[in-house]
């Protein structure tokens, strides 16, 4: 087995392969893979995707730029601002994304499953050879065409097969097919999934199914917001085209992405109203052929686009993303728009684009911040985004 470490958009390395293995590793589009001079020797580059894979014989370990705790506060965050709670992000150890993780989901849904398996009732619909429950009378009319026997039944059954175990179950299945994880997580992931026996995992690319916190299932709280997260990534589970591969991989501009709008749209409708919009569809010409879809949009209280802003995983601001902004505040007709790039403590840029009245504003988000703070640093860039201002010169509908 080769192992090969990279760091996000990080250095290049060089490591020996075969044209098979290289090429296997290219298809996958995980990373970069370039041929050297030398024979059998490869040049690899990991770009905005984080976490392990495992393709034929080698396993790639691809390490995030930010902390291991502040992204996992990210993408807790983005899927639950009200329900994510900070001693989450206080069980990662480890300095790598894939070990933490399964550290944080075993140690917790053990600590939860302690006084045992959650059970509830479930609706449980069914052909039955007796009575059991109600009789659904229109299955057994349209698929028994009169025959008394069998009867098509819906009954209610107290059982451990209930939502909040099956998201439980198979993000522990999830995680053992992961490579990277350490033999103390494996084998306590191990142990946790004999403990589900008798419970229904979710088929591939199957939704995770909604949830409701009660009374009953809030000690098992930590431990599906940490499932929900690893169920949320773009995994690596099977055949790709020629690739055969496992793994366990997360798009750091879509986490990126999906922590801004949530956390602004939290900022802004709570402290200045209105609606806030996520990849609204426009166009900026009136045949309808030049498709517009900005990442935030805000509505005001009147009904008006009053702001629009693009996240942009990177640090320095470039060209293409100044006309792309210019041609969304044209579209809108707003006289300001906002780029918020993950650019640490740079000071805000401001490009005036001649003979058009419009201001580009470009922001830049610490993410090494500490939740609290950069959570603050977005409710200020609420109040800024708010106040800028709009001209409509081009009727929006």
């Amino acid at each position: 087995m080769t192992l090969i470490r990279v760091r996000e958009a990080g250095p290049t390395v060089q490591v020996s392969l075969s044209t098979d293995d290289a090429r296997r590793l290219a298809v996958s589009e995980t990373v970069d893979v370039r041929p050297d001079p030398a024979d059998g020797v490869w040049h690899v580059r990991a770009g905005r995707k984080v976490g392990a894979l495992r393709i034929g014989r080698v396993e790639v370990h691809i390490e995030p730029k930010v902390p291991i705790a502040r992204l996992l506060f990210l993408m807790g965050y983005a899927r639950d601002p009200a329900g994510w709670r900070d001693e989450i992000v206080s069980l990662t150890e480890h300095t790598e994304l894939v070990p933490a993780l399964a550290a944080a989901l075993w140690r917790q849904t053990d600590r939860a499953l302690r006084p045992g398996l959650l059970q509830g009732y479930r609706t449980i619909d069914e052909t039955s050879p007796v009575l059991r429950g109600r009789l659904r009378e229109t299955a057994q009319l349209t698929r028994r065409a009169g025959r008394p026997l069998p009867l098509e039944v819906r009954h209610d059954d107290y059982t451990i097969d209930i939502t909040e175990n099956r998201i439980l179950a198979t993000a522990v299945d999830r995680m053992l097919r992961v490579p990277g994880i350490d033999d103390p997580s494996r084998r306590g992931l191990r142990h946790l999934a004999g403990r589900f026996a008798g419970v229904t995992r979710l088929r591939p690319g199957e939704p995770v199914p909604a949830w409701r916190l009660t009374r009953l299932n809030e000690r098992l709280l930590v431990a599906l917001r940490l499932a929900e997260l690893v169920l949320a990534s773009s995994s690596v589970d099977g055949n790709r085209g020629p690739v055969l591969g496992n793994g366990f991989l997360l798009d750091m501009w879509r986490v990126y992405e999906d922590f801004l709008s949530v956390a602004l749209r939290a900022a802004v409708e709570s402290a200045y109203g209105g609606r806030v919009l996520r990849q609204a569809r426009h166009h900026l010409d009136q045949q309808h052929r030049l498709e517009l879809r900005p990442d935030i949009l805000w509505r005001d209280g009147t009904g008006v686009i009053g702001a629009v802003v693009d996240a942009k995983y990177k640090v320095d601001s470039t060209h293409g993303d100044a006309y792309q902004m210019l041609a969304y505040c044209i579209a809108y007709g707003l006289s300001s728009g906002h780029l918020v790039y993950a650019g640490g403590a740079h000071p805000p840029l401001r490009h005036v684009v001649h003979n058009a009245g419009i201001e580009i504003r470009c922001h830049f988000l610490d993410l090494d911040c500490e939740p609290v703070e950069l959570l603050a640093r977005i409710h200020a860039l609420a109040g800024e985004i708010t106040r800028s201002g709009h001209v409509p010169t081009v009727a929006f509908r």
